[in-house]
């Protein structure tokens, strides 16, 4: 560890997968800690230590997929604390892998940070021992919704669990949002609905495809002829342009869609998003950032998560995306639309009580840096990290 030097945090989470979402909790996790204590170096665990590289060239990368514990160890034991999240990385073959690794510094005497992870579906027992294991050995567990409090719970955790809220919450709009729309030959001085689509896997393994890009093509047809809008699909992985065409190919009005192909970042679809006149998605941080730009939004949950996160922001929050669901799926997309003043306004104060809620997690991480590394002075003075930068 390096001391009166300095502090050196090590991050690790789903970072380096290209995934909108989880490059957002990064960037506002290193913001939040730099500006607390400017004397953190960090050490981020990347799956793509190249991408991460490019994106953060003022932090030390590593790499951690294939890599044996040997030649992981020598990072880890420079670290004054090693931070697990934010995002949904633990549930089930996913949790042991970030938890292997956590574990690994705990036996090297470096504490672990739980960072308002997402945890479920969590049912595998192998998971659920390693869950059990290292979180019982953590300097804090937090999360960023009650769902995962309660599938940790479930798990065997047993130490208390704290509430937070995701930390790309913290993240602010820029001014550069109409210059990428016009990049990508959006029309101009139209109304924009934008729309979120992702594919199905371990976090939604249960969407039936067909069914709902079907449902999805009705409901932007509504929103073509309804608003006289102009759809733009806004992909938060690569992964997911794909099916952003599939629901367009289904859509009778398909002339009046686009689909975003540009490799954008947090902050490049944020500003983004900013420009929309209305928000209909399944990716949870889509949702988030039209909350921050104080967009009307209609959430799709498919998952906790995002039911959690409609609960917390006041929007309807619908059980499924199913074709069963598609009346009343459009019958709220209308009324948003009709009240979009009043639930703006409402959701405006929700999402700054869910930003306060956000900077605790750092908040407390903050503190457990000032306890165990105090923040060190030129002249060798020990301060506290509120009183530093």
């Amino acid at each position: 560890m390096d001391g009166a030097n300095g502090v050196t945090v090590g991050v690790l989470g789903s970072y380096g997968g290209r995934n909108v979402g989880d490059e957002a909790i990064l960037t506002a996790l290193l913001d939040q800690v730099r500006a607390g204590r400017p004397d953190t170096r960090f050490v981020v665990f990347s799956r793509n230590p190249a991408h991460t590289r490019s994106v953060h060239p003022d932090v030390e990368v590593a790499g951690w997929e294939g890599v044996c514990r040997e030649g992981v160890s020598d990072s880890l034991r420079r670290l004054n604390v090693l931070v697990v999240g934010g995002g949904g990385i633990l549930y089930d073959t996913e949790a042991r892998r970030y938890l292997r690794l956590a574990g690994t510094a705990q036996s090297l005497g470096v504490p672990v940070f739980t960072y308002a992870v997402g945890a479920g579906p969590l049912t595998d027992e192998t998971d659920c021992a390693y869950v059990r294991a290292v979180l019982s050995d953590a300097v804090e567990v937090t999360v960023r919704d009650e769902e995962s409090k309660l599938v940790l719970e479930e798990a065997g955790v047993t130490r208390p669990v704290s509430v937070t809220a995701d930390p790309a919450l913290l993240l602010e709009p820029g001014d550069r949002g109409r210059a990428l729309l016009r990049a990508e030959a959006v029309p101009r001085r139209v109304r924009l609905v934008g729309m979120s689509v992702r594919e199905p896997g371990h976090a939604a393994e249960h969407l039936d495809e067909e069914g709902y890009h079907q449902l999805l093509a009705g409901v932007g047809d509504f929103l073509v002829h309804r608003l006289d809008a102009h759809i733009v699909f806004v992909s938060m992985e690569r992964g997911d342009i794909r099916h952003a065409h599939a629901v367009a190919s289904r859509m009778a009005a398909a002339d009046h869609c686009t689909v975003l192909h540009q490799n954008h970042g947090p902050q490049e679809v944020l500003d983004i998003v900013a420009q929309l006149d209305l928000a209909v998605g399944m990716r949870l941080h889509f949702l988030v950032f039209a909350a921050l730009a104080g967009i009307p939004l209609l959430p799709l949950p498919y998952a906790g998560k995002v039911f959690d996160f409609a609960q917390r922001i006041g929007a309807p929050a619908l059980r499924g995306v199913v074709r069963e669901t598609a009346g009343l799926l459009l019958a709220e997309v209308d009324r948003l639309w009709d009240e979009r003043h009043a639930r703006a306004a409402d959701a405006a104060v929700r999402t700054a009580a869910m930003r306060l809620r956000a900077a605790r997690t750092g908040e407390r991480l903050l503190a457990y840096l000032d306890g165990a590394a105090p923040c060190v002075r030129r002249t060798g003075t020990p301060v506290p990290a509120s009183a530093a930068g």
